[in-house]
């Protein structure tokens, strides 16, 4: 679907409100685009059916202090406003602030594992090495090389 417009914490809790809507019933997990390392098996556990009942919300948090994953066990556009809207994006203290804002909802959390999000070239060369088969690492290598070549 496409993203609505606002800023990030708009965006997202505009995608729980679709999700809610076109599958009210379904969980919705909402994953950062700058963590292509991330893998189905990385998920899979802790996101399968038998780890679901009395889950409320997933949480995945980034190594520099914000969240690379939120999920909802029952999407509702109300709620998703009530986490997202006005928190703080991009900083050291937005995941924090996530939490406090679920703890505040009465949720049970799963935490998913710590992951780098790419945020700089510092951090895309550390997930290139984590995934170095993946096609990032493969364009990383592709972008250095030619600056190595132009250098």
């Amino acid at each position: 679907m496409p993203q609505s417009g606002g800023g990030l914490d708009e965006r997202l809790a505009a995608a729980f409100a679709h999700a809610a809507g076109i599958a009210p019933h379904a969980p919705a997990l909402l994953v950062g685009m700058d963590t292509p390392q991330l893998d189905a098996a990385l998920l899979a556990e802790t996101l399968s059916p038998a780890r679901r009942p009395g889950v409320d919300a997933w949480y995945g948090p980034a190594g520099d202090g914000g969240f690379w994953a939120l999920g909802l066990a029952g999407p509702d556009a109300r709620l998703a406003g009530r986490l997202l809207l006005g928190l703080p994006m991009s900083t050291p203290e937005t995941g924090r602030a996530l939490l406090d804002r679920l703890a505040a909802e009465d949720l049970l959390v799963r935490h998913l594992p710590v992951v780098t999000d790419v945020d700089t070239i510092r951090d895309a060369r550390h997930v290139a090495a984590e995934a170095p088969g993946s096609r990032f690492a493969a364009c990383l290598r592709s972008i250095e090389g030619d600056r190595e070549v132009a250098g």
